[in-house]
């Protein structure tokens, strides 16, 4: 029913660039080298990080990319174009980034539709092509391997066939490895794509899929065109892009996994599709969309009635796969195995051993009350994991918080945090800080009474800071989510706080991140 699978097919992640595209997501360069450890975690074969040159920020990113980013089971690709019209691939300085952004694949993108040709690269059909031609030479002979998206290419192969054609033959005779044919527009449907790509397969040795969601087809279009020949599929975590976004690679690897019955993962990596996916949420400050396929919260959710009596005869009467195999949940079944083994393998991800199932299932049954209060800790493992170590009763204490308040001293923004913290049996002691704003002040007196028994606290860096409105429709009682990230010596973590305000979610997560930090620096 389904294809065989073709030799060594390409999972291409383009979060880092395509899915930074989308309107409220921004993203930094530690919040990029954060995405990139997570899908490599995931195992996807490609991860295209920016196009240097053009963009300071992804610039930055493959310079810091070169230094700290370690990658497993992943290549790193940089992004650019073809050589700029009037110079040649030598004496292109974007090209040039390309060559030094320090990466093993490049990904060049290559007009194939002829009005686009002609009406926005301002030149001839005959220059774009020595265009592509000097470029992907040029850095073949760098030693990278390249790929080629062709943009706009379904577009311009309904106009011009013979143009759209020849450019995919033009970039294969130069030597690019894949040639990507974009629905850039997102406007075309699967039996469109189907067809088309069916056309144009026999042009170069691999093709592959790149679509946007203008149709709602995204998906539908990269598995229609996965069937009709490609090997290579592109896409982002969430289906994250500008407009209407891009196809969801969670939901395109999910079913070649699960209903092609393909490996397009590495073995025992399915499982961590869905913390993968709520993670990238909360890094890229997004809301998961509840309903979404496979990773949704909703997705295997089941209310009472006809649905819960078949459900506790046999779960699979209402759902298509078993929620697991995502490393989902089926949030209405209660048993006291639900979400055990999700709970065993992050702790043994994170160095633990929760051998003991009643354990595993306390504290699956603690992490999910805590959610329901607003808590996440998809992207929060420092928090995830003071939280099994409490339950373990292996959480250290390093001080206790007594007590503490924060005043407005009336000068601009500046705010005065006073705290009472006791170590072990000793009497509490009272300090206070100021800083730029309540939480500021909060971090300045709590480092200024943790430094002199800890000396390591004032090495710890807060890196970024995140805040989300949990039930917004409440107005000012909504409740507040905040996650911190710190830095020592290299090691990035993430604390979760959730409060009624503000000021009590970042404190909450500021102690876990500097109790965290102990942890990790052996106090």
């Amino acid at each position: 029913m389904f294809p065989t699978q073709p030799d060594n097919f390409h999972v291409y992640d383009v979060t880092l660039r395509d899915g930074a595209q989308q309107e409220g997501i921004s993203l930094t360069v530690a919040d990029k080298l954060r995405l990139a450890g997570l899908l490599d975690e995931l195992g996807v074969g490609f991860i295209e990080g920016g196009w240097p040159g053009a963009n300071p920020n992804d610039t930055a990113f493959f310079a810091a990319a070169q230094e700290q980013l370690q990658l497993h089971q992943a290549k790193l690709v940089a992004f650019g174009a073809t050589r700029r019209v009037g110079l040649t691939a030598a004496t292109d300085s974007l090209t040039q980034a390309l060559v030094e952004a320090g990466t093993e694949v490049v990904c060049i993108v290559a007009k194939s539709h002829d009005r686009h040709v002609v009406e926005a690269l301002k030149t001839s059909l005959e220059e774009n092509l020595e265009m592509i031609t000097d470029t992907v030479t040029y850095l073949r002979a760098q030693g990278k391997r390249v790929f080629v998206d062709c943009e706009h290419f379904f577009n311009g192969y309904l106009e011009n066939p013979d143009y759209a054609t020849t450019v995919v033959r033009t970039a294969a005779a130069a030597g690019a490895e894949v040639i990507v044919l974009c629905d850039t527009n997102g406007g075309m449907l699967p039996s469109q794509v189907a067809h088309i790509v069916g056309q144009v397969k026999s042009a170069a040795p691999r093709l592959g899929v790149h679509c946007h969601n203008d149709t709602g087809c995204a998906v539908a279009n990269s598995i229609a065109a996965i069937e009709a020949g490609a090997s290579h599929v592109q896409g982002t975590i969430n289906g994250y892009g500008e407009r209407t976004g891009n196809a969801d690679l969670t939901t395109i690897v999910a079913n070649l996994e699960i209903k092609f019955h393909w490996s397009v993962l590495p073995p025992g990596k399915l499982p961590e599709l869905t913390r993968v996916s709520h993670a990238t949420a909360e890094i890229a400050n997004q809301k998961p969309f509840q309903r979404q396929p496979y990773v949704g919260q909703s997705s295997f959710a089941h209310k009472a009635g006809l649905h819960a009596s078949a459900i506790k005869v046999n779960a699979d009467l209402y759902q298509h796969i078993d929620p697991a195999l995502v490393g989902n949940d089926m949030r209405m079944l209660i048993s006291d195995m639900a979400g055990r083994a999700n709970i065993q393998i992050k702790a043994e991800q994170l160095g633990h051993d929760l051998a003991d199932g009643a354990m595993a299932s306390r504290v699956a049954d603690r992490v999910k009350a805590r959610e329901a209060e607003g808590y996440s800790y998809e992207a929060a493992d420092a928090s995830f994991d003071l939280l099994l170590r409490d339950e373990m009763g292996q959480k250290p204490n390093f001080f206790d918080v007594v007590n503490w308040r924060i005043y407005h001293t009336g000068q601009d923004d500046l705010s005065q945090a006073t705290l009472r913290v006791r170590f072990g049996d000793e009497p509490p002691t009272a300090y206070v800080g100021e800083g730029n704003g309540p939480v500021n002040a909060l971090d300045r007196a709590l480092r200024q009474a943790l430094t002199t028994r800890y000396p390591q606290v004032a090495e710890f860096e807060l890196s970024d800071y995140r805040v989300r409105l949990l039930h917004a429709s409440h107005g000012t009682d909504a409740i507040t989510r905040v996650l911190i990230d710190t830095i020592y010596q290299g090691r990035t973590w993430t604390t979760v706080g959730v409060g009624g305000n503000i000021i009590e979610a970042s404190w909450e997560a500021l102690v876990d991140s500097i109790t965290y930090g102990l942890v990790i620096a052996g106090a």
